[in-house]
């Protein structure tokens, strides 16, 4: 997998055009612009990237259309993206969980606003997240709830991409922050 793809040409070009997660229905906007609430309320769980979320509603309904890369936090169950999309598929799902977000609480331009500093905070605290998680798998696995013990799955998929695979992704969006190109096949990337 190559260490950074930038997401954003494809949700932009999804709008308007028929939705391909969805028979009959066409994405409603862009979804590359920012949420509503701005950029700094997003959740502090959310991973460095383009697209995040900021004060969904908590219906739920992010992980039925991309359970890999969207995650509810467990005080009032509204949405986080824990992984940014790496495929225009993954994209897709992205897009259809922010379309079903009735608070279009959804927003793309997070390279206009992380830096190579902030990232690197981010990365230096991934141990509150990564424990957050790992509480959150070990309280809702055996809930009477069956949409939290599949939330469950998300927060042990979210333990294992900061365990492995995230810290590459993020050296190469450091690198994209820094060029604004991803790297090319044999280049050196940023040190977290």
């Amino acid at each position: 997998m190559r260490p950074y793809w930038d997401p954003i040409p494809t949700a932009r070009a999804m709008e308007g055009l028929p939705h391909p997660l969805w028979r009959g229905d066409a994405v409603s906007r862009d979804w590359s612009g920012p949420a509503p609430d701005g950029w700094e309320a997003r959740d502090w769980r959310s991973v460095p990237g383009p697209f995040y979320a900021v004060n969904t509603d908590n219906c739920l309904t992010g992980r039925q259309c991309a359970p890999d890369l969207v995650m509810y936090e467990d005080r009032y169950g509204t949405e986080f993206v824990y992984r940014q999309p790496r495929t225009p598929e993954e994209v897709h799902a992205l897009v259809c969980a922010a379309e079903c977000e009735p608070l279009l609480g959804y927003g793309g331009d997070g390279d206009s606003h992380w830096t190579p500093d902030l990232v690197r905070d981010w990365w230096g605290e991934r141990g509150r997240v990564r424990e957050w998680a790992a509480a959150l798998d070990r309280n809702w696995s055996v809930s009477d709830r069956e949409d939290r013990r599949e939330a469950a799955g998300g927060a042990r998929a979210y333990v294992a991409h900061i365990d492995d695979g995230l810290a590459e992704y993020l050296r190469g969006y450091l690198f994209w922050l820094a060029e604004r190109r991803p790297p090319t096949a044999g280049e050196s990337l940023p040190n977290l």
